[in-house]
């Protein structure tokens, strides 16, 4: 069982960095879509505009080191091992609580849509290579819009349900069940990958007390599996 625990702490930890790596990582990703002219319209948004300008400006060697499209299917390719790491995590926590009917259901919902959300960006960026998108992007594109769409309503009911079961701590069930305006205020400033980081941040957090060796599926006491 021990080496099962490490195993377990590994992806605990993985998806507490990961969360971060996002925060700033997707940022930078961002910034590489604003350069694409699908993505220059974005800067329309004030909200994006006020800090995509001069961080562009900023950190134009990062951005301008090949063509635009290519620059951004790069950067892009860092999202599937960071949503890779909050899914195993998520499989993991949900592995170690005593779910009852509902609450499977949602899991299994939730967790579709993760799984779903990893193949989109990986056929969206790990099958492009050059500035020239091919097929496969445009399937990454039907896959990831289901996927997020799933993540958004899983992760909202999820929440939702862990916070009326009580579930401790209750900040990531806070930031699941928050998902979907909290994804809407990020998407009036950045890009769409990052509508996904409170996911990210919830199971980051669950993760980090995974690594720790702490309970992540605590109750409170005196309630029962329903």
């Amino acid at each position: 069982m021990s080496w099962l625990m490490e195993h377990q702490r590994l992806i605990g930890r993985a998806a507490w960095v990961a969360a971060w790596v996002g925060l700033v990582v997707g940022q930078l990703h961002a910034l590489s879509r604003f350069a694409t002219a699908d993505g220059a319209e974005d800067l329309e948004l004030a909200a994006t505009a006020a800090w995509a300008v001069p961080a562009a400006k900023a950190l134009s060697p990062l951005l301008g080191w090949g063509d635009a499209d290519l620059v951004y299917v790069t950067y892009g390719k860092i999202w599937f091992p960071l949503f890779l790491a909050f899914t195993l995590c998520a499989f993991v926590i949900y592995k170690q609580r005593r779910p009852g009917r509902w609450e499977t259901w949602v899991w299994r919902v939730a967790l579709t849509g993760y799984v779903l959300a990893c193949a989109g960006v990986f056929l969206d960026y790990w099958t492009q290579w050059t500035g020239n998108y091919n097929v496969l992007f445009q399937v990454g594109w039907i896959v990831t819009v289901p996927g997020l769409v799933l993540t958004m309503v899983g992760s909202t009911v999820l929440g939702i349900t862990l916070l009326v079961r009580g579930s401790a701590p209750r900040l990531p069930a806070l930031l699941l069940a928050l998902a979907i305006p909290l994804a809407w205020l990020i998407l009036q400033a950045t890009s769409l990958g990052n509508a996904v980081l409170p996911v990210m941040f919830a199971f980051g957090i669950l993760g980090r007390r995974l690594a720790s060796g702490s309970a992540v599926a605590d109750l409170p006491v005196g309630v029962a599996s329903t």
